[in-house]
Formats: C-alpha cells, sequence, structure tokens
C-alpha cells in the first residue's frame, strides 16, 4: 500500500462504516459523513480508523489525507466540541445584532437603514454577547460555513476597505 493513514479513537466514541458512510458517535452527539473514493479501502481495527490505497496517483494520496483529516474532526467535534469566537469591530455607527429563527439581523452597518442578514446553519449554536458573537458545535464544516455566512453579510461594498474597517471578523478557534 502506498498511502495509510490512521485515526486513533478514543474511549467512549463509536465509530461505524455502513458501506462508504462513516459514523461517528460521542457523547455530545452523531455525525455522518460518506468517505466513497475509487481506490480506497477504510477499516475499523480495533480502536484505529484506518484509510488506505495502492495507487501511486497523486489525488488519490491526497484524498486518504483528506478523509483521514475529516475523520479526526468528526472524533475531536463528538468528544469536545468545536468553538469559534468573532468581534464586531466598528468606529462610528454601533452594529446592533438580533437573532432570529435561523438568521442573524445585522442592523446599523456603517449606518445603513436597511439591515443585512446571515444565515445560521443548523447545528451551530449562536450566542451574542457585547461586540462578541459565539459559535458552538459539533461539526466544524457548518461551523465554518456559518462564519463565513456572517463575514460575507458584512462585507464592505463601494467604500475603501483601508478606511472603513467595520465587520464582524474571526479572532479565535478553538
Amino acid at each position: 500500500m502506498i498511502a495509510v493513514r490512521k485515526v486513533s479513537i478514543p474511549p467512549g466514541v463509536t465509530v461505524e462504516l455502513a458501506g462508504a458512510v462513516l459514523k461517528v458517535k460521542g457523547p455530545k452527539g452523531q455525525l455522518e459523513r460518506s468517505v466513497r473514493f475509487p481506490q480506497i479501502t477504510t477499516s475499523i481495527d480495533g480502536q484505529e480508523l484506518m484509510f488506505s490505497t495502492s495507487s501511486e496517483r497523486k489525488n488519490v494520496n491526497a484524498m486518504v489525507g483528506t478523509f483521514a483529516a475529516h475523520a479526526a474532526n468528526m472524533v475531536k467535534g463528538v468528544t469536545t466540541g468545536f468553538e469559534y469566537r468573532m468581534k464586531v469591530v466598528y468606529s462610528h455607527f454601533p452594529i446592533q445584532l438580533k437573532l432570529q429563527a435561523g438568521k442573524l439581523e445585522i442592523n446599523n452597518f456603517l449606518g445603513e437603514k436597511k439591515a443585512r442578514y446571515a444565515t445560521i446553519v443548523n447545528g451551530v449554536t449562536i450566542k451574542i454577547g457585547n461586540d462578541e458573537i459565539l459559535l458552538t458545535g459539533i461539526d466544524k464544516e457548518l461551523l465554518g460555513t456559518t462564519f463565513a455566512n456572517i463575514e460575507h453579510a458584512t462585507k464592505i461594498r463601494n467604500r475603501d476597505p483601508r478606511v472603513f474597517q467595520d465587520g464582524i471578523y474571526i479572532v479565535e478557534r478553538t
């Protein structure tokens, strides 16, 4: 075998492989992901999850590492979870945030009268503090999608970004 990547499974986490679907279950919840790719075999050996290939092709070897990274993120998500901290930055017009059903309403951004909206993906918990937003969840991809939606909603258009640096930015990932 040319490429082999192993992911250790900690106690308290159960990993199942049903066809090409990887299911990881832990104290914080359960995650599923398809790990189907030609010439890649996935197996569970005791307390290790193994991705391997006998191909010498670069893209197949890269996918072995990708699947191992996804599996490691799934294991970490169901055991400890992920947390992203975002900071609300403004200079003249204080930004007001309101949480609605599945959306974050951003008011008074750069003094605009019309509100901007960012979609909150299901599976992500959001807490709003004074000039700070805390995103928590067990799926790293959903957290990344949500924070990208928030940053995109506060993108500055038709102004010089060197002068107008207002927005909501990621500060810390844990």
